[in-house]
Protein backbone atom coordinates (compact mmCIF):
# COMPACT_ATOMS: atom_id res chain seq x y z
CA UNK A 1 0.00 0.00 0.00
CA UNK A 2 1.38 3.41 -0.93
CA UNK A 3 2.21 5.78 2.23
CA UNK A 4 0.83 9.40 1.50
CA UNK A 5 2.40 12.50 3.17
CA UNK A 6 -0.84 14.49 4.66
CA UNK A 7 0.40 18.40 5.29
CA UNK A 8 -1.69 19.90 7.85
CA UNK A 9 -2.30 23.17 9.49
CA UNK A 10 -3.08 23.40 13.29
CA UNK A 11 -4.60 26.53 14.34
CA UNK A 12 -8.20 27.13 12.96
CA UNK A 13 -7.39 23.35 11.33
CA UNK A 14 -7.13 20.74 13.88
CA UNK A 15 -7.89 23.37 16.59
CA UNK A 16 -11.48 25.46 16.78
CA UNK A 17 -11.08 28.41 14.50
CA UNK A 18 -12.53 30.03 17.84
CA UNK A 19 -10.02 28.83 20.45
CA UNK A 20 -8.06 32.25 21.07
CA UNK A 21 -11.61 34.51 20.87
CA UNK A 22 -11.62 33.45 24.86
CA UNK A 23 -8.24 34.61 25.41
CA UNK A 24 -9.02 38.37 23.02
CA UNK A 25 -11.93 38.77 24.60
CA UNK A 26 -10.72 38.51 28.36
CA UNK A 27 -7.94 40.69 27.52
CA UNK A 28 -9.49 43.42 25.43
CA UNK A 29 -12.35 43.50 26.98
CA UNK A 30 -14.41 42.38 24.15
CA UNK A 31 -17.51 39.96 23.30
CA UNK A 32 -16.26 38.46 19.58
CA UNK A 33 -17.87 35.15 18.39
CA UNK A 34 -16.27 32.90 15.49
CA UNK A 35 -19.12 34.97 13.00
CA UNK A 36 -17.59 38.68 14.31
CA UNK A 37 -14.43 37.07 12.57
CA UNK A 38 -14.67 38.10 8.55
CA UNK A 39 -10.59 38.44 7.70
CA UNK A 40 -7.75 36.62 8.71
CA UNK A 41 -6.47 39.62 10.24
CA UNK A 42 -8.43 39.25 13.27
CA UNK A 43 -7.93 43.29 14.43
CA UNK A 44 -10.12 44.14 11.59
CA UNK A 45 -13.07 42.41 14.00
CA UNK A 46 -12.01 45.07 17.11
CA UNK A 47 -10.60 48.32 18.06
CA UNK A 48 -6.94 47.58 18.75
CA UNK A 49 -3.57 48.85 17.68
CA UNK A 50 -2.25 45.71 15.83
CA UNK A 51 1.30 46.49 17.18
CA UNK A 52 -0.27 45.94 21.10
CA UNK A 53 -1.97 43.01 19.37
CA UNK A 54 0.85 41.53 17.91
CA UNK A 55 2.72 42.35 21.59
CA UNK A 56 0.26 40.56 23.66
CA UNK A 57 -0.07 37.63 21.57
CA UNK A 58 3.78 36.73 20.95
CA UNK A 59 3.56 36.93 24.95
CA UNK A 60 0.91 35.19 25.30
CA UNK A 61 1.11 32.20 22.56
CA UNK A 62 2.83 29.72 24.24
CA UNK A 63 -0.61 29.69 26.53
CA UNK A 64 -2.85 30.11 23.47
CA UNK A 65 -1.05 27.06 22.36
CA UNK A 66 -2.12 24.90 25.35
CA UNK A 67 -5.29 25.80 25.65
CA UNK A 68 -6.39 25.37 22.50
CA UNK A 69 -9.82 22.71 21.81
CA UNK A 70 -9.59 19.95 19.11
CA UNK A 71 -12.18 20.19 16.46
CA UNK A 72 -14.60 17.42 16.97
CA UNK A 73 -13.75 14.34 15.25
CA UNK A 74 -10.43 15.16 13.93
CA UNK A 75 -8.41 12.84 16.45
CA UNK A 76 -10.61 10.05 15.79
CA UNK A 77 -10.10 11.16 11.73
CA UNK A 78 -6.04 11.39 12.31
CA UNK A 79 -5.95 8.43 14.37
CA UNK A 80 -7.92 6.86 11.47
CA UNK A 81 -5.44 7.82 8.48
CA UNK A 82 -2.25 7.00 10.33
CA UNK A 83 -3.57 3.56 10.86
CA UNK A 84 -4.10 3.09 6.74
CA UNK A 85 -0.59 4.52 6.63
CA UNK A 86 -0.67 8.24 6.36
CA UNK A 87 1.97 10.26 7.62
CA UNK A 88 0.79 13.25 9.31
CA UNK A 89 3.11 16.45 8.67
CA UNK A 90 1.75 19.41 10.51
CA UNK A 91 3.35 22.27 9.02
CA UNK A 92 1.92 25.60 11.07
CA UNK A 93 2.80 29.83 11.04
CA UNK A 94 3.50 29.36 14.73
CA UNK A 95 6.63 30.26 15.47
CA UNK A 96 9.73 27.56 16.51
CA UNK A 97 10.00 29.69 20.54
CA UNK A 98 6.58 27.47 20.49
CA UNK A 99 7.47 23.91 19.73
CA UNK A 100 7.60 22.82 23.65
CA UNK A 101 3.75 24.08 23.99
CA UNK A 102 2.82 22.59 20.62
CA UNK A 103 4.28 19.02 21.45
CA UNK A 104 2.88 19.06 24.60
CA UNK A 105 -0.23 20.06 23.64
CA UNK A 106 -0.03 17.12 20.82
CA UNK A 107 0.42 14.63 23.88
CA UNK A 108 -1.64 16.10 25.85
CA UNK A 109 -4.98 15.70 23.36
CA UNK A 110 -3.34 12.41 21.74
CA UNK A 111 -3.14 13.72 18.66
CA UNK A 112 -1.02 11.47 16.51
CA UNK A 113 1.61 13.06 14.50
CA UNK A 114 4.95 12.27 12.84
CA UNK A 115 6.53 15.37 12.22
CA UNK A 116 5.33 18.86 13.20
CA UNK A 117 7.37 21.81 11.80
CA UNK A 118 6.94 25.48 12.77
CA UNK A 119 7.54 28.01 10.25
CA UNK A 120 7.29 30.94 11.74
CA UNK A 121 4.95 32.61 8.64
CA UNK A 122 2.25 31.86 6.39
CA UNK A 123 4.06 31.03 3.62
CA UNK A 124 3.90 26.99 3.83
CA UNK A 125 4.71 25.93 0.20
CA UNK A 126 8.61 25.19 0.10
CA UNK A 127 7.26 23.22 3.38
CA UNK A 128 4.80 21.32 2.20
CA UNK A 129 7.48 21.26 -1.07
CA UNK A 130 10.35 20.46 0.88
CA UNK A 131 8.32 17.21 2.96
CA UNK A 132 6.36 16.00 -0.52
CA UNK A 133 2.76 16.65 0.59
CA UNK A 134 0.27 14.87 -1.19
CA UNK A 135 -2.69 16.85 0.10
CA UNK A 136 -2.54 20.15 2.55
CA UNK A 137 -5.30 21.20 5.19
CA UNK A 138 -6.02 24.87 6.20
CA UNK A 139 -7.78 27.58 7.13
CA UNK A 140 -6.42 30.37 5.63
CA UNK A 141 -8.05 30.65 2.41
CA UNK A 142 -4.97 32.03 0.32
CA UNK A 143 -2.78 29.71 1.72
CA UNK A 144 -4.98 27.00 -0.01
CA UNK A 145 -5.05 28.30 -2.77
CA UNK A 146 -1.30 29.16 -3.56
CA UNK A 147 -0.76 25.48 -2.06
CA UNK A 148 -3.14 24.19 -4.86
CA UNK A 149 -1.67 26.25 -7.34
CA UNK A 150 1.75 25.96 -6.83
CA UNK A 151 1.74 22.23 -5.55
CA UNK A 152 -0.78 21.18 -8.12
CA UNK A 153 -1.92 19.06 -4.69
CA UNK A 154 -5.73 18.99 -3.62
CA UNK A 155 -6.14 21.27 -0.61
CA UNK A 156 -8.93 20.85 2.13
CA UNK A 157 -10.40 24.27 3.22
CA UNK A 158 -11.83 23.98 6.36
CA UNK A 159 -14.76 26.61 5.98
CA UNK A 160 -14.59 29.61 8.91
CA UNK A 161 -16.39 33.41 8.14
CA UNK A 162 -12.54 34.48 7.33
CA UNK A 163 -11.98 32.03 4.49
CA UNK A 164 -15.35 32.33 2.14
CA UNK A 165 -13.58 33.68 -0.93
CA UNK A 166 -14.68 31.95 -3.69
CA UNK A 167 -11.95 28.88 -4.50
CA UNK A 168 -10.45 27.16 -7.17
CA UNK A 169 -11.37 23.21 -8.24
CA UNK A 170 -8.43 21.64 -6.31
CA UNK A 171 -9.26 23.20 -3.06
CA UNK A 172 -12.32 21.53 -1.58
CA UNK A 173 -14.21 23.22 1.15
CA UNK A 174 -15.67 21.14 4.24
CA UNK A 175 -17.49 22.48 7.13
CA UNK A 176 -16.53 19.18 9.57
CA UNK A 177 -13.24 16.56 9.98
CA UNK A 178 -16.32 14.17 8.70
CA UNK A 179 -16.51 15.82 5.26
CA UNK A 180 -13.07 15.79 5.06
CA UNK A 181 -12.89 12.12 6.04
CA UNK A 182 -15.23 11.37 3.33
CA UNK A 183 -13.21 13.19 0.66
CA UNK A 184 -9.75 11.25 1.88
CA UNK A 185 -11.38 8.42 2.04
CA UNK A 186 -12.56 8.20 -1.80
CA UNK A 187 -9.68 9.66 -3.36
CA UNK A 188 -7.11 8.30 -1.29
CA UNK A 189 -7.73 5.53 0.63
CA UNK A 190 -10.81 3.82 -1.59
CA UNK A 191 -8.82 0.56 -2.48
CA UNK A 192 -8.49 0.04 1.94
CA UNK A 193 -11.28 -1.76 3.89
CA UNK A 194 -12.71 0.45 6.39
Amino acid sequence: MKKYRFGIDIDGTVTTPSSLLPHINRKFGCNLVLDDIREYDLTAAFDVDPDVFHDWYKETEAEICLGSSVQKYAKLILEDWQRKQAELYYISARGPEVLDATLEWFRREQIPYDHVELIGSHRKIETARRFGTDVFFEDKHDNAVDLHEELGIPVILFDTPYNRDVVPDGVIRVHTWKEADEWIQQHFFASTVR
